[in-house]
């Protein structure tokens, strides 16, 4: 059965009310066994202010302990850590960091087999031993080996990546090059390929101006950047169209004849996104040798501890992952010259799947 670790996120947001939201669900048990990384302190405390009928969990000593088929808690720290509901602390934003690093750890062990990160706060993580600006760049350092990871937003109709992610708009402009919009449009191609068992993926490229750049008079980024860009990555077999102007492409539905989107900035992916997908959004990390997904909300400090948190995104998150792994799998078997597979001893012999970089990117 397929392990899913889970982070648990800012302690003072809305991650420990979704995760136990999302696994209430016994048949949730039928399709994984949940391990999630946290606190008994921290999970006592949240169960006695926020009702969640039918969640139950056994808390384990050490990742050798896991039970199958039941939902594990294990214990990042015995010690106590103050929560402030609805609030930022530097106490919390470590509590996320600790959570992060354990369930990495594990993943890297192949004690599970993918990971679903509960949000965090991006100011309260930082310190001297985190500094990154999310979980995408962090898991990138954290894998190494020249691994290339790329935030893509996943929904039932909709795909989109980022050629920039967390990057201040003033310095968009100069980030758009050549290279990195190839370089996107590879990984999304192989994605597409091995993640979501699309064949031969369409990938519509947006522009970064308004109107397409109108031929120059609006900006130049559009024929000297991306149009090349899109033309080289087609000389090489990946069905790039574009660029379009984002307000067009996206109010004409026309992201409905694509597999997948490519966006120049953040909030030029992500704001359509949010607003078609809703609340069934899933943000995947693609380009990495281990599936990893997250809901695509934040803390929701303004809700947190009322026990009115939608589990949706979370569930959903955990049902990507499920699937990626799947798709993922059976790509690797349906290759002539199968992959490598690496094997832990835990409770018996365990398959972990292992791509490396080139069979990721290239």
């Amino acid at each position: 059965m397929i392990r899913v670790g889970i982070t648990h996120g800012d302690i003072n947001g809305v991650g420990y009310e979704i995760i136990m939201k999302a696994l209430s669900d016994e048949r949730m048990m039928e399709l994984c066994t949940p391990v999630i990384f946290g606190s008994a302190k921290l999970m006592a405390y949240y169960r006695n202010i926020v009702n969640v009928e039918g969640f139950n969990y056994s808390l384990v000593d050490s990742m050798d302990d896991i039970i199958e088929g039941e939902c594990n808690l294990v214990n990042i720290s015995n010690e106590e850590f103050k929560v402030e509901i609805g609030q930022p602390t530097e106490i919390s934003g470590m509590a996320a960091v600790m959570s992060l690093n354990a369930a990495v750890e594990a993943l890297k062990e192949g004690y599970i087999d993918v990971l679903v990160t509960a949000p965090i706060c991006k100011k309260s993580v930082q310190s001297e031993a985190f500094d990154f600006p999310g979980h995408t760049e962090y898991l990138e350092q954290a894998y190494g080996n020249g691994y290339k990871a790329m935030m893509l937003m996943v929904g039932d109709e909709l795909r989109v990546a980022l050629v920039t992610t967390h990057l201040a708009i003033k310095d968009i402009a100069e980030a758009i090059t050549k290279e990195a919009i190839t370089e996107k449009l590879r990984n999304l191609h192989n994605t597409m390929r091995k993640d979501f068992a699309i064949e031969r993926p369409k990938i519509a490229v947006l522009a970064l101006n308004p109107h397409s750049g109108d031929e120059g008079l609006l900006g130049t980024e559009e024929q000297e950047i991306i149009k090349p860009a899109i033309d080289e990555a087609f000389e090489n077999k990946i069905m790039a169209f574009g660029p379009y102007a984002a307000d067009g492409f996206f109010s004409s539905r026309m992201y409905e004849k694509f597999d997948a989107v490519l966006a120049m900035y953040h909030d030029q992916g992500l704001a359509p996104f949010k607003a078609l997908v809703a609340e069934n959004g899933v943000n995947f990390t693609a380009g990495l040798p281990y599936i990893r997904t997250s809901p695509d909300h934040g803390t929701a400090y303004d809700i947190a501890g009322k026990g009115i948190a939608d589990p949706t995104s979370m569930r959903e998150a955990i049902y990507k992952a499920i699937s990626l792994y799947r798709n993922r799998k059976i790509y690797i078997k349906s290759k002539a010259n199968p992959l490598k597979k690496q094997y832990v001893d835990r409770s018996g012999d365990k398959e972990v799947l292992d791509l490396t970089k080139d069979e990721l990117q290239d």
